[in-house]
């Protein structure tokens, strides 16, 4: 049709001109209601994506330290037996240094190999003693104070004056702190 055969008829019927201008709304209302679903479903696919990668590195995170709780566990699983064994290493160095004191010098000697070797099945274990000598600075997270005595001099103030127990620990993790007596 020409546009003068349309301008007529629009003349002629206002009513299908009104239903043309309905029809073309329509039509973009669609495309918007189509271009929102549209939209819609890439919000969602971002939602879905997002939780994806959340669920995945917590998974991950999860790995880590089961795998990090396993290995220490693994460091640490002779503790409870390092523990008891502990009073028995100090009673032979106790007897090693009341023996060493006497004449007795066959019996120190197979004092000192037992000793000896007890010392170094522990230590093949990861078991180490915690190095602590009089004048070292006292640390209330590597040492335990038991008790305190006026320091001899000034530059003992504060220090460690005397170690009463031998500390010792296993792998990183200290089972057992030295107890030693701190100079006021």
């Amino acid at each position: 049709m020409s546009k003068k055969e349309t301008n007529t008829k629009q003349k002629e019927d206002p009513q299908a001109n009104d239903t043309a201008q309905v029809d073309e709304q329509t039509t973009e209302t669609v495309e918007v209601e189509e271009l929102s679903a549209e939209e819609q479903l890439k919000e969602d696919l971002a939602k879905e994506k997002d939780k994806f990668m959340r669920l995945f590195a917590e998974f991950e995170n999860y790995k880590r330290r089961t795998a990090r709780e396993r290995l220490d566990l693994f460091k640490t699983a002779s503790e409870d037996v390092m523990m008891t064994l502990l009073p028995v290493l100090d009673d032979f160095d106790r007897a090693y240094n009341e023996i060493s004191k006497t004449e007795e010098k066959d019996l120190l000697k197979g004092v000192e190999l037992i000793r000896n070797k007890l010392k170094d099945a522990l230590k093949s274990k990861g078991l180490e003693a915690i190095a602590v000598k009089q004048g070292d600075a006292f640390d209330a997270d590597h040492h335990e104070a038991i008790s305190q005595i006026p320091a001899p001099s000034k530059d003992l103030k504060g220090k460690i004056i005397d170690v009463v127990e031998k500390g010792y620990k296993l792998g990183d993790k200290i089972i057992r702190f030295p107890k030693v007596v701190i100079g006021q």
